[in-house]
């Protein structure tokens, strides 16, 4: 198991046990992408999802200094501190693999499909936008996790992934199909060129309707080998109706 899985868990969990913190939360006290530059070990590949982790725990901090709770940032801060003044990441961690997969799941957004309907036919409703004729372009953080519609309005569920074709420049979303990510099971692959996004870049929308949804092809597994199979992805694009 990854050491660092429970990590984030367990930090949260120990957020609560700290003292008392101060009135203030100075996020940028606690050095951590310093601590990164100069820790050989954090710079490690070992523990390149420990440094993620850590950056989710200081964004999480800053959103609760958005908030004004400023003492609950300040006890994750210190969590985050002492884990980098501490011994090597990679020792650290959750030897309890069930209950690590339990608590991993907890997170993983329960929407079924179909069952939430869009505002699409509202009065007001701006036309939707082809993700390939954004003038400004798309960032990674404004796919991933943002939900996916039908062209009928239709939750399909949400980008989980977003795996860039390097090689011929055929980019494609991974989409939790169903609104919770199980690799291998639940998943489609979607051509980004395929998908037209709201104004307000809060959902995206397939060019097809939710009952030919069903007929796509779920991803053949989680290591993305369908990479190398030509054939299967151009009938996959094709049902899309990919340009």
């Amino acid at each position: 198991m990854n050491p660092s899985k429970g990590l984030l868990a367990a930090l949260l969990l120990g957020v609560l046990a700290i003292t008392p913190a101060l009135a203030e939360c100075q996020i940028a006290d606690a050095k951590l992408e310093e601590a990164i530059l100069q820790k050989p070990d954090l710079r490690g590949p070992e523990n390149r999802q420990t440094v993620k982790d850590l950056r989710s725990l200081r964004d999480a901090a800053f959103t609760l200094w958005t908030y004004g709770r400023h003492a609950d940032c300040e006890r994750l801060m210190a969590n985050i501190r002492e884990l980098i003044a501490g011994p090597n990441m990679s020792s650290l961690g959750d030897n309890d693999e069930d209950a690590a997969e339990e608590q991993m799941a907890a997170k993983d957004p329960k929407v079924q499909r179909g069952a939430v309907k869009g505002r699409r036919d509202e009065k007001d409703a701006k036309p939707l936008v082809p993700v390939d004729e954004l003038p400004l372009g798309l960032r990674a953080d404004q796919i991933i996790g943002a939900e996916v519609r039908s062209s009928d309005d239709k939750i399909i569920g949400e980008v989980r992934n977003v795996v860039f074709g390097t090689k011929d420049r055929r980019d494609y979303a991974v989409v939790a199909s169903g609104g919770f990510f199980t690799p291998g099971k639940d998943s489609i692959v979607v051509p980004l060129r395929a998908l037209k996004v709201s104004q307000e870049r809060d959902s995206f929308f397939l060019l097809i309707p939710n009952a030919e949804v069903k007929g796509v092809p779920l991803m053949p597994d989680q290591n993305y080998t369908w990479l190398l199979d030509e054939a299967w992805r151009t009938r996959n694009d094709a049902l899309f109706g990919r340009p």
